[in-house]
């Protein structure tokens, strides 16, 4: 481990490398930065802690819908999977292995697609913030979308599955419900709350 000050000559930037030689580059690079007045800074923050920022700053310059998308992957996904790791410290082989995994399970490939758009966003603004020097979801390979014709139940497909979730799942009826009559996504059902339904309005 090789370390070198920053600006202020108080703190000190701890560098790491499986080699000699990585450690040296990534030194090099460090005093570079620091010639250049570029302090990159996330001090002890975990990727959950910079997640609940991030949705704090943004959440006055985005629409409601896009805010509480992102909101429900990084609550759902993100977190889970890569929250206790220190933003500085997060790697293109952590992400490659988080979208690995989200592949692998029951998850669509769109979806998959979705959680890379919400991670690739907010890291890209962490590079903005001087909190990081790079993004690491630019190394990856992007999850690939699902690009086939989506193909929409029928009237009679509608009433046996409302039919068999009455009988078998009456919790998740009015569920079943909402989703075949409002078009949501399921990101967007799962992500509902109560403060989104107005009684008064029947909306």
């Amino acid at each position: 481990m090789y370390t070198v000050n920053t600006l202020d000559d108080v703190k000190r930037k701890a560098v790491y490398g499986k080699s000699k030689k990585e450690v040296r580059l990534k030194l090099t690079e460090a005093i570079s930065n620091r010639d250049k007045g570029l302090v990159f800074d996330s001090g002890n923050l975990s990727v959950s802690e910079y997640l609940d920022r991030w949705l704090e700053a943004i959440q006055s310059t985005v629409g409601e819908r896009t805010w509480k998308r992102h909101e429900s992957i990084v609550r759902l996904h993100l977190k889970p999977a890569i929250g206790k790791t220190k933003l500085a410290t997060l790697n293109p082989l952590q992400v490659q292995s988080l979208y690995r995994a989200k592949s692998k399970s029951d998850l669509a490939p769109g979806s998959v697609k979705r959680i890379h758009t919400t991670l690739h966003k907010a890291l890209k603004q962490a590079v903005r913030w001087q909190m990081i020097p790079r993004n690491p979801c630019d190394s990856v390979d992007t999850p690939k979308g699902y690009r086939g014709e989506i193909k929409p139940l029928d009237k009679e497909q509608v009433k046996v599955l409302l039919s068999v979730a009455k009988e078998t799942q009456p919790r998740l009826y009015a569920l079943c419900v909402l989703g075949v009559t409002a078009g949501l996504r399921q990101a967007e059902l799962i992500g509902l709350q109560w403060s989104d339904l107005d009684l008064e309005r029947s909306r």
